[in-house]
């Protein structure tokens, strides 16, 4: 099996600069998700076709991860048809299976592409088209059938008043013989209202020619719709936040305070009894643990929370650790790839950046540590500032168990200060401290 999926569109409807595809819902890109989706079915082969902005959106699907996916361009945006025609190179040859996606439907499951795929082989068809019923299918082309089997796809703006009574949409989803798609479009003229070449005139060639074409049809309208403009994407962002608060409801026994107002990633991973408060916001690949409280106001995004930790008001961690038993906030920001071990403890306003917090230690109140490693119940006063930059190189500085930072010191790295050692307080510590030892003033001198 290949998969061929069409992201060339610039998107008109959603007026803006930026390919569609590029437009982010669940905080990545609508082709990243059809991409995931993709990948889920180990295919030979994935090729997504661009055209606007592909330089870009052959980016974000690297940045997804997604490096064995081969790219083909169509060079002017003439109509679907085009557009497969624009891969007709990478596949060339091939005795396989051609499972054509849009980069626009993200919501697309691999198990309903699985049951498409299955129905397309049990039914020994040459084309299965997956379809859907809606209410308003305005926009859509219709699947016309005749005895209840494939007659025509009539697209919106080429159908007669009858055609436009039917409730039966294709989704653009399509499961095809690849050599035979070929030979077909090899036929497809562009004698429509558009002047484009129509994918959908594949199925009534192949249907004409003696073809078995089948229809799949799916229940679920939410899986198959695509973005056309910028008010159905608010919708499927909403659809998409309710469907993961709703599981994580269910399936991972996690309390909403007011489920209406946190905003959960549909990747997020979130453990039994953790008590997730109002305007809480948990992004990308976030994993919290069991027994947790997320308080209001907080954002937690592509970060590891262990179990039992309490995340205060309005605390903001990005790419970051936090262990066991650990209290942030209120007002903390993390990131950077901070870490924060087991029983420590990060108060209001103070900021980790790329600086691991040891076992038992704290850093209470007002304070930046950055570039830093901090030992094992090591107290942080109030203002302390690790000052890394020297206005051309970051610098580190290590702090041991057991230390006493007093009161607006300020670190000056490259510095260390040995177990067990203390600041006083409005100490600018220049020099590496000894263990054990006491330094104050400014400079700081042991004492």
């Amino acid at each position: 099996m290949d998969i061929l999926i069409l992201a060339a569109g610039l998107g008109t409807r959603m007026r803006s600069n930026t390919a569609k595809v590029l437009h982010k819902l669940d905080g990545r890109p609508l082709i990243d998700h059809v991409c995931r989706a993709a990948v889920q079915l180990e295919p030979q082969k994935i090729c997504v076709i661009v055209g606007h902005q592909a330089d870009a959106v052959k980016d974000a699907i690297s940045a997804g991860g997604f490096e064995h996916v081969d790219t083909a361009v169509q060079t002017r945006q003439l109509g679907t048809g085009d557009a497969v025609n624009a891969a007709r190179d990478n596949f060339a040859g091939r005795d396989s299976k051609l499972l054509v996606l849009s980069g626009d439907v993200p919501m697309i499951k691999a198990s309903t592409l699985n049951d498409l795929i299955a129905a397309h082989d049990t039914a020994g068809a040459v084309c299965t088209i997956l379809t859907v019923k809606l209410a308003d299918p305005t926009g859509y082309g219709r699947v016309v059938r005749n005895n209840d089997k494939f007659d025509r796809i009539v697209e919106q703006k080429d159908a007669n008043a009858d055609e436009l009574k039917v409730d039966e949409i294709n989704s653009g989803i399509y499961c095809f013989d690849t050599q035979k798609l070929y030979d077909a479009l090899s036929q497809v003229g562009n004698n429509n209202a558009q002047g484009e070449y129509y994918l959908t005139d594949v199925p009534s060639i192949m249907h004409a020619a003696g073809e078995k074409v089948g229809l799949f049809l799916h229940n679920d309208q939410h899986e198959i719709e695509g973005v056309n403009d910028r008010r159905q994407l608010a919708a499927m962002e909403a659809e998409l936040r309710r469907r993961s608060i709703e599981r994580l409801m269910l399936e991972s026994g996690v309390t909403f305070i007011d489920p209406t107002s946190a905003y959960i990633s549909s990747t997020a991973t979130i453990g039994r009894d953790t008590v997730i408060y109002q305007n809480v916001t948990v992004e990308g690949d976030t994993a919290i643990g069991e027994n947790c409280v997320i308080r209001p106001g907080a954002r937690i995004t592509d970060s590891q929370i262990a179990d039992d930790v309490e995340i205060r008001d309005n605390t903001f961690i990005t790419d970051s650790t936090v262990g066991k038993s650990c209290a942030v906030g209120p007002m903390a920001h993390l990131r950077g790839h901070a870490v924060m071990a087991d029983g420590s403890k990060v108060g209001n306003f103070v900021e980790l950046k790329k600086t691991t917090l040891g076992r038992g230690s704290k850093a209470s109140h007002l304070t930046y540590l950055g570039d830093a490693t901090i030992g094992e119940k090591t107290n942080i006063g109030a203002g302390t500032i690790t000052c890394n930059y020297d206005g051309k190189n970051k610098h580190q500085t290590q702090i041991g168990d057991g230390v006493k930072i007093g009161s607006d010191t300020m670190l000056v790295a490259p510095v260390k200060i040995g177990d067990g050692a203390s600041t006083g307080a409005g100490s600018v510590v220049t020099k590496d401290v000894d263990a054990g030892s006491l330094v104050v003033g400014v400079p700081a001198k042991r004492k």
